[in-house]
């Protein structure tokens, strides 16, 4: 099930923010991002706060999802009213699987977003699907609604895979939905992997990775299983059902995937996604990592403007009911201070190819960089020009060097 949100300190019940966070919204860049919490069906692996038809109960419902997520937005306008965002530069709707909400619903939640902020007129708005959910009449009514790039949850390619992490769509079934989504018009479609699953072998892998570059995708990104509590699959690991993942196979797989990708053409731009092209970056995903706002609408949803985080309660039934009562959904929130957003900015911007300014470290952390150096997880030649860049060893052991950078 859907993991325990924090707490927090409470919102207040109009979701107003305090003056200091209103000051240069949007100056680092805004976004949006709309959560959508349906599933047909519930992964063996997925703890995302998702529900299927029958955990829903009820007071909640896909068909008056739209409306509901609306009415928030509604409330965000209220409350960035004084200092407006300039224009929404990127949107993403993840879930879930928002597909499984009529593409009507996303166009009207889309136009809702325009009207409230207004796209900028190079808007990245990304929606992610499920293989199955999408239909090539469902994907020309979403890019003639304005979405420009789709995210599509492949996998892998290998049935046995599939069936282990419980996946409904069939093998071959994501390459086919990315051609139709790039004969629908979409300017950029992306292939997501997961490696590392129980008894995927490295041929299973490689397949997969051929076909991804086969199907003619611009961006592609590969994750490590992780068995997270709660979830079916961690149950039967303990169970002794199925191993658990191994560490160095993941690593195996993450360097065949880096080398197959940058034979293909593609470039890492962070440690677990490659594009063939700049303007194939997933421009919404940097704004999160380079710190930048974002109004997070939907149950369980995070927002973050100037400094101020909060969350959605999480549960799409008392979501909608605190927005037909006319209160904030939101459940939490934080405000962060100057030295939590500088140890953020660190953990975010050393996962990306750029990675950061030395003088972003403390005195510690710049003796931990040195020796990250020494060790050959940062690249010599950036270090000389004042920054912090993986190597290759170095993306396979990222969170040690940022326990390094970060003492």
């Amino acid at each position: 099930m859907p993991a325990v949100l924090p707490e927090g300190e409470p919102v207040p019940e109009d979701g107003s923010l305090p003056a200091t966070a209103l000051v240069s919204v949007g100056a680092r860049g805004f976004g949006v991002y709309v959560h959508v919490p349906f599933c047909a069906s519930r992964c063996g692996y997925c703890d995302f706060n998702t529900y299927t038809a029958s955990e829903l109960g009820g007071g909640a419902s896909r068909e008056g999802y739209a409306d509901t997520v609306l009415a928030e937005l509604a409330l965000a306008r209220r409350v960035l009213a004084d200092q407006p965002p300039r224009r929404v530069e990127t949107v993403f709707v993840g879930g879930g699987t928002p597909t499984l909400l009529p593409a009507d619903d996303l166009a009207r939640i889309l136009d809702g977003i325009d009207r409230t902020w207004g796209l900028a007129p190079d808007a990245e708005v990304t929606t992610e699907a499920n293989p199955e959910s999408v239909t090539p009449e469902s994907l020309k009514t979403l890019r003639a609604a304005g979405y420009t790039r789709i995210s599509l949850g492949m996998q892998s390619a290998a049935a046995g895979v599939l069936a282990v992490l419980d996946r409904r769509h069939t093998a071959g079934r994501a390459t086919a939905a990315a051609a139709e989504a790039r004969d629908a018009g979409f300017d950029h479609v992306n292939l997501d992997l997961i490696y590392g699953t129980p008894g995927e072998t490295e041929e299973d892998f490689a397949a997969s990775l051929g076909e991804v570059i086969a199907a003619g995708v611009d961006h592609v990104s590969a994750y490590a299983l992780i068995v997270e509590d709660g979830t079916r699959l961690a149950a039967r690991m303990r169970r002794g059902e199925l191993p658990y993942p191994s560490d160095d196979v993941a690593a195996d797989r993450y360097l065949a995937a880096e080398a197959a990708l940058s034979a293909a053409g593609f470039s890492w731009y962070e440690v677990s996604n490659w594009a063939r092209t700049p303007a194939a970056r997933c421009r919404h995903n940097l704004l999160y990592w380079t710190g930048g706002d974002w109004w997070g609408l939907g149950p369980g949803a995070h927002s973050h403007v100037g400094g101020v985080r909060w969350w959605n309660v999480k549960h799409p039934t008392t979501y909608a009911a605190r927005l037909a009562a006319g209160t904030s959904p939101g459940h939490g929130r934080e405000l962060l201070s100057a030295e939590d957003q500088r140890v953020e900015d660190v953990m975010l911007r050393l996962r990306l190819a750029g990675g950061l300014p030395l003088d972003t470290l403390d005195g510690a952390g710049r003796v931990g960089a040195d020796r990250a150096l020494e060790y050959g997880l940062l690249a010599e030649p950036d270090f000389r020009a004042g920054r912090a860049v993986l190597t290759l060893r170095g993306r396979l052991l990222a969170d040690a060097v940022v326990r390094d950078l970060l003492p």
